[in-house]
């Protein structure tokens, strides 16, 4: 049974303040359950007699049998699913030294949920496994920022702090997002650099601009004004610029 006690709880983990004060976020779906679960410490686990029958190899600190009923009010979700699980946030630090020969993500101001959560998914794709962030960004253990990622925040690395700094830190060749940048098909692209990704509304704040090295650009392919959109979702051109990062450098890999 899961009491109205750990009910209340559950759904306390939509807050930050909650998540900050007990280092624990909240996870729901058994798919993404069953992701995070080989590399984050699970406290708690509450599901459907049914489902924990099929997911005997789950481990967590404790684990509750509960009706739909209660799941349901348990949930953040319009439609529950037969399984939640409440998560430690992991403690990462950060340090440049470890980004040494990797490409990584830097997210500028990002703030909505869901492209968060579809940025740190496509790093995951494309083996990117460290984003560091501006203090502005949304928080990656917001529920909806968890349920974009699909699984994917337990084994991308994302690390908040003053983004600038942090990018001067790593020493690498710094890719900037720019609408009126150099297209970036026609660019020398390396593996071992920062790409930038700006805010939704206003792109590179000035002071993370000034680390950039290249301004880079996605060309509109679309000719004419009449029905041309004027800029790409920040998490769909996340995806075509990490996908091009990958494509032209795979041969000297």
């Amino acid at each position: 049974m899961l009491s109205k006690a750990k009910i209340k709880f559950i759904r306390s983990l939509e807050n930050k303040k909650e998540r900050r004060a007990t280092g624990l976020f909240l996870a729901e779906g058994g798919r993404i359950i069953c992701d995070m679960a080989p590399y984050l410490q699970c406290r708690l686990l509450a599901a459907t007699e049914s489902w924990l029958e099929g997911h005997g190899n789950i481990r967590a600190d404790e684990t509750v049998t509960a009706s739909h009923e209660e799941i349901k009010r348990a949930s953040l979700m319009q439609s529950p699913q037969e399984a939640i699980a409440v998560f430690e946030i992991p403690r990462h630090g950060y340090d440049p030294a470890l980004l040494k020969g990797k490409l990584v993500l830097a997210l500028d101001g990002i703030q909505d949920p869901g492209n968060m959560g579809s940025i740190v998914r496509t790093a995951d794709w494309f083996g990117i496994e460290n984003i560091i962030c501006s203090a502005g960004c949304a928080d990656i253990y917001n529920p909806k920022c968890v349920q974009a990622t699909m699984g994917a925040a337990a084994r991308v690395t994302v690390v908040y702090g003053c983004l600038p700094e942090m990018i001067k830190e790593t020493g690498k060749e710094v890719y900037g997002t720019f609408i009126d940048g150099d297209s970036i098909y026609a660019t020398p692209l390396v593996n071992d650099a920062v790409i930038v990704m700006g805010n939704e509304g206003n792109g590179i704040s000035d002071k993370t601009a000034a680390t950039v090295t290249r301004r880079i650009s996605l060309p509109r392919f679309r000719r004419g004004i009449c029905g041309a959109v004027e800029s790409l979702n920040v998490a769909a051109a996340t995806a075509a610029v990490c996908s091009e990062f990958r494509r032209s450098t795979a041969a000297t890999e």
